[in-house]
């Protein structure tokens, strides 16, 4: 529809650069004679009247070629070309004035339909233009608020996903998308027996998880290094000590007297 708004427009531009032409003209007498016109009295009125139409055909013609011009411009110009048609319509043929030819005045009532046709035409279609870029801007409008949401709410549901992963002991269902049922929530379960928690209760997480996991596992290893030095030192005293008992005996039987020999 707007392309057709634009051909109506380069029309106007073509028609009211004629028009202004002919007032910009006004002194030419003998033009005006050969055309069965009537010359504007006086003639600065008209060469004035020539300049506002060329300037308003300049203005179709940008707007044409514009495409944010050109629904306002059309209306306007549209407004201005039936309103003159009127106007021709009502002086030429109510009230007779001024006195021209019939083939002067046959000229001028076809100029003024020709006017009241394009104008109307033109203001319907500038207004049917105007109201779909109104519709097409506002489905614009709300498909960015719908995309805007979306991703707003897949960036919550991430990073809700990424607090949940970062809870310990916590087992989640693979899901796919951004979409998560209701009933695929994750479950929380036990580390220790591996079942499912009953809700209301929490998964105790593993040592291996929490902050301190590294420290009480360090001092875990001290601990049992420490208990089994002392296993060994124990063990050591104790085959040392049985080393001992078992000298002392050997240097006592050799110690003692022995009897003497008989026969």
């Amino acid at each position: 529809m707007k392309p057709l708004l634009r051909a109506v427009l380069i029309i106007d531009a073509l028609l009211l650069l004629a028009f202004g032409l002919l007032f910009l003209l006004t002194p030419w007498k003998s033009l005006y004679d050969a055309l069965q016109l009537v010359q504007t009295d006086p003639v600065l009125v008209g060469q004035g009247l020539g300049i506002a139409l060329i300037g308003l055909a300049w203005l179709a013609l940008h707007a044409s070629i514009d495409g944010a011009m050109t629904a306002t411009t059309a209306k306007v110009v549209g407004h201005v070309n039936w309103l003159t048609g009127v106007l021709m319509l009502v002086w030429l043929v109510g009230l007779h004035m001024p006195q021209l030819t019939g083939f002067g005045q046959l000229v001028a009532v076809l100029v003024a339909v020709v006017l009241l046709v394009i104008g109307l035409g033109g203001v319907r279609l500038a207004g049917a233009v105007k109201r779909r870029d109104r519709l097409a801007a506002a489905a614009a409008v709300e498909r960015t608020d719908r995309v805007a949401t979306r991703a707003a709410e897949n960036e919550a549901r991430k990073a809700e996903r990424e607090r949940d992963v970062a809870r310990p002991g916590v087992v989640y269902p693979a899901t796919s998308g951004p979409h998560v049922e209701p009933s695929l929530r994750a479950t929380p379960v036990s580390p220790a027996t591996g079942h499912p928690v009953a809700p209301g209760l929490t998964a105790q997480p593993p040592r291996a998880t929490m902050p301190e996991a590294a420290a009480a596992a360090q001092e875990d290893a001290l601990a049992h290094e420490r208990r089994a030095e002392l296993h060994e030192d124990a063990a050591a005293r104790e085959r040392a000590a049985a080393e001992r008992n078992e000298a002392d005996a050997r240097a006592a039987a050799e110690a003692k007297p022995r009897p003497p020999f008989h026969g």
